[in-house]
């Protein structure tokens, strides 16, 4: 055998019914190829030592030699050759119809199989079939173009989506003040970022480098922000111990409006000193309001005492109110002026009542009060040695008023007689009510 020959036996039926069915569907544009082992004699020839020859445009070639049985087995042999290398190639046109294949892997065995079409030992229509290996080259070239046209979309894409994804964390680190929802959001974009491909690698990096500088940006503001948290949380937790310490002095004291309103002040103070850090906060809060409930408990317990207190005093200024109800003056004026100085003394002695009872009690004792003031004043009244000379003298005013008064109309001054005339009036009154207080001794 020559280099070309091969043996019956190393090759077989490659399945070539089911490519001609794929390539009967394929697209009009590409051109049909027989299928060789149909017709093998159309396509080549052996002659009487054994030679394999196949018909070309320009000519018959040799493509080996055939001694191991009938001419007619050596040419089918040779047909079937050809017919797997179209089926090859039929394989590459429904890959890259179907999409499934890879337009650059395509062109590759495209153009071995052109390479290898000039010495191919076939037997067929070589013409038709490097026709096919055109339109499978030229299907593989409009892939790559597609291909390069999508991936440079995909970069773009990526590369823009990238932008956007520096450009927000760039605001997060400007302007964001929610510190935790702000980092977790610049992690998942990390994340993010971690899963794009394509950009190029100058790009990327620019990209990168301003995104890394936007984390840092936002992580050095975020620890500057809890470092002065932390100092303003120190300024406020010795502020807090200085109002605990206070606070803690003033449960002994017994001076209950001022401290109370001191424990008030104290709790606007503690408002405004802010957060201390959680567990010592909690810790001098839970001592601030012990101290707080420790004075109110302690004044509550003084306050149910005095209340008590006052409640039995109230029932002994009771009595002391019956007993006073006996006091007549009318019958002996010095008596009941005695017995009313001694109530006097002993309600003082008896000290505080209720609130709500003061105005009623008080109110009690100065009606008798009264009733024996007015007893007093009518008896003094009756024996003063000054009421008559009192009465002559307002008399007397009066008179010289009116004198006044005729005088100066006499004269012609109206205004000096209307003038005299009011003073006369006015000493007349005072005339008839001392006149009067002299009339009811």
């Amino acid at each position: 055998m020559t280099e070309h020959e091969t043996t019956p036996e190393a090759t077989g039926d490659s399945g070539t019914g089911a490519v001609v069915e794929e390539t009967r569907a394929e697209s009009s544009t590409a051109p049909p190829v027989p299928v060789a082992s149909d017709h093998p004699d159309r396509w080549g020839r052996v002659d009487a030592d054994g030679t394999v020859y196949v018909k070309t445009a320009d000519g018959e070639r040799v493509v080996g030699s055939w001694q191991a049985g009938e001419p007619a087995e050596g040419l089918a042999h040779f047909a079937r050759r050809f017919d797997d290398l179209r089926t090859e190639v039929e394989l590459l046109v429904t890959r890259l119809s179907s999409g499934a294949g890879d337009p650059k892997h395509a062109l590759t065995s495209a153009k071995h199989v052109q390479e290898s079409l000039a010495e191919a030992a076939v037997v067929g229509d070589l013409a038709a079939l490097a026709a096919r290996v055109e339109h499978v080259l030229a299907k593989a070239e409009e892939g790559l173009e597609a291909a390069k046209a999508a991936k440079d979309e995909a970069r773009a894409q990526a590369g823009a989506r990238k932008l956007q994804l520096v450009e927000e964390a760039e605001v997060l680190a400007n302007e964001s003040t929610q510190w935790k929802a702000a980092g977790d959001r610049l992690r998942t974009i990390l994340d993010e970022w971690k899963t794009i491909r394509g950009v190029d690698r100058k790009t990327d990096e620019q990209l990168w480098r301003r995104f890394s500088k936007a984390r840092d940006a936002f992580n050095r503001r975020r620890g500057s922000h809890f470092a002065d948290l932390d100092r303003q949380r120190g300024v406020a937790k010795s502020r807090k111990q200085e109002l605990v310490e206070e606070a803690e002095k003033l449960v002994e004291s017994d001076d209950w409006g001022p401290t109370a309103g001191r424990y008030k002040d104290l709790m606007v103070e503690w408002k405004a000193a802010g957060r201390a850090p959680k567990e010592a906060d909690d810790a001098l809060w839970q001592r601030f309001r012990a101290a707080q409930d420790a004075f109110f408990a302690k004044r509550s317990e003084a306050f149910s005492e005095r209340d008590a207190e006052f409640s039995s005093n109230a029932k002994l200024k009771e009595e002391l109110l019956a007993e006073a109800e006996h006091i007549d003056p009318s019958h002996d004026l010095e008596t009941a002026r005695q017995q009313l100085y001694k109530i006097q003394e002993r309600w003082d002695a008896i000290g505080k009542v209720p609130r709500e009872r003061v105005r009623e009690l008080e109110g009690k004792l100065r009606s008798i009060e009264e009733r024996v003031r007015g007893a007093v004043d009518a008896q003094w009244r009756r024996s003063d040695p000054e009421a008559e000379a009192r009465v002559a003298q307002f008399r007397e005013r009066v008179e010289q008023f009116e004198a006044q008064a005729e005088k100066a109309r006499s004269a012609g001054d109206k205004r000096r007689a209307e003038q005299a005339e009011a003073q006369a009036k006015q000493w007349r009154e005072w005339l008839a009510a001392a006149e009067q207080a002299v009339a009811s001794r």
